[in-house]
């Protein structure tokens, strides 16, 4: 019975807060890794969400030029660092469907606005209201996507 210690004062407030801050961390990555595993599951068509999100960026690749990457890397600034790779991919692909869809022979401002409002959930459209603000683009053109 002399090996025996019991936790008391700090250091059992620290293992407890260390324990949940574990969870919570464990907790957090899984969710995040299950929505990715998700989104990697093949569709009735064979393809999963992934696969078209590529499909798409690969088949208009071309369609793009500099000016209009750069304002896609602008209006995805407000998106945290860590998620900004996805987002992009997310939003690009989207982007490539909607060119695809109207022949487009080159990507434009207007397709790059409405593919991106239409690949932003809705929560997050309030960012991209005030982005837009900033660019000095007029959103009225768009507010049947907002909705």
């Amino acid at each position: 019975m002399g090996c025996v210690t019991m936790l008391t004062g700090w250091f059992l407030w620290f293992m407890l807060f260390w324990i949940f801050f574990l969870l919570f961390s464990f907790a957090v990555g899984g969710f995040f890794m299950f929505r990715k595993f998700l989104k990697s599951m093949p569709k009735k068509d064979g393809k999963s969400d992934l696969d078209w999100e590529r499909y798409y960026v690969e088949k208009t690749l071309h369609l793009w030029n500099d000016e209009q990457k750069e304002f896609l890397e602008e209006l995805v600034k407000p998106v945290p660092e860590l998620f900004r790779p996805v987002a992009k991919q997310k939003i690009a692909g989207k982007i490539g469907e909607l060119a695809l869809k109207e022949n487009a022979k080159q990507m434009t401002l207007d397709l790059i606005i409405r593919g991106y409002i239409i690949a932003t959930p809705k929560r997050d459209h309030k960012f991209l209201r005030k982005k837009l603000a900033e660019l000095q683009i007029d959103t009225k053109p768009y507010e049947h996507l907002f909705q």
